[in-house]
This record gives C-alpha cells, sequence and structure tokens, in this order.
C-alpha cells in the first residue's frame, strides 16, 4: 500500500510539472521550445537552453548572464547597455527606438511588418520579446 502511495505522488509530481511549461511555436506553427513556469527555456528536443530569473536576468544554457529585462521593460544585453524595449502595447523597440515588432496580447508574434512570427500563449510579453526578438533560444 506504501509502494502505490509513493507512485501515485511522484505520478502527480509529474502531471504537475508537465502542465507548468507553455509552448512556443515558430511561423510555420511548429513548435520551436517550451518556457516553463519556473523560467527554464527548452528546445523542441526538450534540453535546456535557458533560463528568465525571476528578477529578469537571462542566462544560456551554462547558467552565464546573458542579459536583463528591467521592471519597466528595458531589455539589456550582458554589459548592462539597453539593447531594446517592450511598451506597455506589447510594441517591440531596438535600442534605437523603432517598432521592430509586437506581442499581442493572444501571444502572436508579430516582426515590423505585421507578418506573425510565431507565438507563446501563456507567457509573459516581456520573456516573449526577449526569446523572439533579442535572445533567440530556437
Amino acid at each position: 500500500m506504501k509502494a502505490i502511495r509513493v507512485i501515485i505522488l511522484a505520478l502527480s509530481i509529474m502531471m504537475v510539472s508537465a502542465a507548468s511549461a507553455q509552448n512556443v511555436y515558430n511561423s510555420s506553427g511548429s513548435r520551436c521550445g517550451t518556457i516553463e513556469d519556473n523560467g527554464t527555456i527548452r528546445n523542441s528536443s526538450g534540453s535546456s537552453v535557458g533560463k528568465f530569473d525571476n528578477d529578469g536576468t537571462i542566462r544560456n544554457s551554462s547558467g552565464s548572464s546573458i542579459g536583463k529585462i528591467d521592471r519597466d521593460g528595458t531589455i539589456r544585453n550582458s554589459s548592462g547597455s539597453s539593447i531594446g524595449r517592450l511598451d506597455n502595447d506589447g510594441t517591440v523597440r531596438n535600442s534605437s527606438g523603432s517598432s521592430i515588432g509586437k506581442v499581442e496580447s493572444d501571444g502572436t508574434v508579430r516582426n515590423s511588418s505585421g507578418s506573425s512570427i510565431g507565438r507563446a500563449q501563456g507567457i509573459p510579453r516581456e520573456r516573449v520579446a526577449a526569446y523572439f526578438f533579442f535572445f533567440p533560444f530556437y
């Protein structure tokens, strides 16, 4: 009986873990990775390729900081220089302030021409903007 409880607990944990990852899709609708609730970024094979920390730090697969998302939407490189920003309406801007795309409220990601380049529902906009426009992990 104790063994059955342990198995049920293990299966429950696995189900919760699997449910906490949101898929990221490319322009052709193919899944190109996932971003888990804890910030772990995985490629389409399931390998960890990076992480978004709670403080906004963006890390590569070896754990090195490669950038940061500030609370005001500014996106910085590893040197701390601003490389872009995300406006409140989802518009993504480069360091010159020019619009380079948009993350729609439904998770659709568009380039500056308005064409869909991907989709990522249920993931914070700032993470989606960093993923598609500044630190492509796919």
